[in-house]
């Protein structure tokens, strides 16, 4: 586990260094249940283009995430836009109609309607149904599940970040971040010029965009705050955005993240599911 002593806060500066402390403090004293399994009810959208103009900016790119497999996350699992990318395996408890391993997917979008923890894509409803009963799946509209927090996987596939259409050099630079792996949260981020010491914070404007309007001149690169679960690092990106970055390019990042959250909660509710 991280350090969160004075000397952790020494390498951040003025508010940055406030605040990251301040976001450290309550993160290390949290207790961490993402892998436990949680009993709710989910419901679908018939189109998954509607999840794709969803509240974590992914738009039309969304649709390619996970075979389509998306949903919209209440904002407890939202959690203002951290938790956008994040994977979970849903399985619903109808045994006649649903199979035992159920779907994973990835959350693309805020769930504003309590009645349900997670809003589906059709094709990731009908993914939890026995074989030839997805359309029989979809007549029901809504149903009893559990669910659990899991790893993304995305093989041979770094940390990516898009320059979004809206930044304006040399002044604002907003960016989104693609194939986040592992079991997840990026809580905060920095930018410096390539070679510099000379670190500036981004801030989350919504879902899965950061942005600044003091960008450094020249090639860029990028370090993230990432937790799991109650852990959590710094990742070093040291080359990422070359000098004449342009607006609607992705850039790889060239690295990628991979751990999985460290749990305090024990025993988890969800009898035999491991």
């Amino acid at each position: 586990m991280l350090d969160f002593s004075s000397s952790f806060c020494d390498i951040l500066k003025h508010r940055m260094a406030v605040f990251l402390c301040f976001l450290f403090l309550i993160i290390s004293s949290a207790t961490g249940c993402d892998r436990c399994v949680h009993q709710s009810k989910v419901a679908y959208f018939s189109k998954a283009s509607a999840l794709s103009t969803g509240a974590c900016g992914y738009g039309s790119m969304a649709i390619g995430f996970n075979s389509g497999h998306l949903a919209a996350a209440v904002s407890s699992l939202y959690k203002d836009g951290a938790g956008c990318g994040a994977c979970f395996q849903i399985r619903c408890k109808n045994t006649a109609l649903c199979s035992s391993r159920g779907t994973r997917v990835v959350v693309t979008d805020l769930n504003k309607n309590n009645q349900t923890d997670f809003v589906l894509s059709s094709r990731a409803f009908m993914a939890m149904a026995n074989k030839g009963m997805g359309q029989d799946i979809l007549k029901h509209g809504i149903l009893d599940v559990e669910y659990k927090r899991v790893p993304c996987e995305y093989k041979n596939q770094n940390l990516a970040v898009r320059v979004e259409e809206s930044s304006k050099k040399p002044n604002y630079l907003a960016i989104k971040l693609m194939y986040q792996g592992g079991q997840t949260e990026v809580v905060a981020m920095d930018v410096a010029k390539v070679g510099s010491s000379n670190w500036g914070f981004m801030s989350r404007n919504h879902g899965a965009v950061w942005d600044t309007n003091r960008v450094p001149a020249g090639a860029l690169q990028f370090r993230f705050v990432v937790t799991a679960g109650f852990d959590g690092k710094w990742i070093w990106a040291k080359k990422v955005l070359p000098e004449d970055w342009k607006r609607g390019m992705t850039y790889d990042s060239g690295v990628q993240i991979t751990d999985i959250a460290q749990e305090g909660c024990s025993p988890c509710d969800g009898g035999d599911w491991k």
